[in-house]
């Protein structure tokens, strides 16, 4: 089962696409969690110019 993994991620070309993957999954994590805690943008400050 080990080798088998080793063998596919020895690949350059489908350890790039498991990272950008991976990467991906994680960016996606974070922006949930950002909207998840309501912390959007605060009213614009110069609405009275």
């Amino acid at each position: 089962m080990f080798n088998s993994i080793e063998q596919l991620l020895s690949n350059k070309a489908i350890r790039f696409i498991a990272q950008t993957i991976f990467y991906f999954i994680v960016f996606m994590f974070l922006l949930y969690m950002y909207g998840y805690a309501e912390h959007g943008q605060g009213g614009f400050i110069y609405n009275e110019f």
